[in-house]
């Protein structure tokens, strides 16, 4: 099959790409600089840059659409221009290109509340509700890709919860580097139970969902590995696996919650590179519940996950060793 894969930069997109290549498929990467994924075209552009966009999607059967602005605090109008108006630029290129198919990738933030979720599927998403620029906009540009949805045009969305392994950056390398600064904390009595997914198990979910779209389309699926741990035994395991002692830092959920909203308004006044140690999304990430339930994924993906958190810790400390 004729694949194109944008935001092949990164950790997933490239992940992807690669599993995708050996799989025999010939597959174009749209990214800002080179993917370096072996045996892949690469696109270099925005997925904001209509005719970068339009030439990558040209003869393309599949779309699995990774790029986005991914931060927990920033300018709004960066999130909107990436997450909303690059999947709506995508959409309409890809449908003007004669693509058939869209795997679609999002987040479930974009239907969280700041409530526990306890073995819940994915709710539809609802970025007027959403905690963050991140899962407002992402949550809009869910919305976009599932209202094009048709029997021409179909469109599977997957929702990929707390990805962790060797090379993440938004969740091991920031939970390791942490503990070794001794300011990774564990909120309350960590006994919250909190699902993730092992980035191999994220990888062969997105390659299933390419052949999964075309008999099933136009609805949403959480990805987890399917194991709630405890949220305080996931970060100590990853920050020793990383090499780092364990957390000892505990803070009580009321306190961290007004101390996020509080970081959060300091963060919008200045000029940061950097992310903040804190928000209050973060802080009630750290502290509520959130696992799902993983039948509907499982089946229709036909897939389940291949590599089980002790697996992947043993992976993820062989690569810091």
């Amino acid at each position: 099959m004729r694949i194109t894969v944008t935001g092949a930069s990164g950790l997933l997109g490239s992940s992807v790409a690669r599993a995708l290549v050996a799989a025999g498929h010939e597959v174009t990467t749209l990214q800002r600089r080179p993917s370096g994924v072996d045996g892949a075209t690469d696109v270099l552009g925005s997925v904001t840059d209509a005719a970068a966009v339009g030439k990558a999607v040209t003869g393309a059967e599949a779309v699995v659409h990774l790029a986005a602005k991914v931060s927990m605090m920033g300018d709004p109008k960066e999130f909107e221009a990436v997450n909303i108006g690059g999947t709506r630029t995508l959409v309409d290129a890809a449908q003007a290109a004669g693509v058939q198919r869209l795997v679609h990738i999002s987040s479930p933030s974009v239907a969280h509340t700041g409530e526990s979720i306890i073995g819940d599927g994915a709710e539809p998403a609802s970025p007027e509700f959403a905690r963050g620029e991140y899962a407002r906009t992402k949550g809009a540009g869910e919305r976009i890709a599932l209202g094009a949805d048709s029997p021409d045009f179909r469109v599977l969305v997957l929702r990929p919860h707390l990805m962790w392994g060797p090379g993440d950056t938004q969740l091991t390398e920031r939970v390791i580097d942490r503990a070794r600064a001794g300011r990774m904390p564990v909120l309350g009595s960590g006994a919250a139970l909190v699902d993730t997914l092992f980035v191999d198990n994220a990888v062969e979910a997105i390659v299933a969902a390419v052949t999964a779209v075309d008999s099933t389309h136009g609805e949403a699926l959480v990805v987890t590995n399917g194991q709630p741990r405890p949220i305080g035994e996931l970060m100590s395991r990853i920050a020793i696996a990383g090499g780092a002692s364990e957390p000892k830092l505990r803070i009580p959920v009321s306190p961290a919650l007004a101390a996020g909203t509080v970081v959060e308004k300091v963060w919008e006044l200045g000029e940061h590179d950097d992310e903040p140690p804190l928000t209050r999304f973060l802080a009630e990430q750290l502290s509520t519940a959130h696992w799902f339930d993983q039948r509907r994924t499982q089946e229709v993906l036909g897939w389940t996950p291949r590599v089980s958190i002790e697996e992947g810790m043993r992976i993820l400390a062989a690569h810091y060793a």
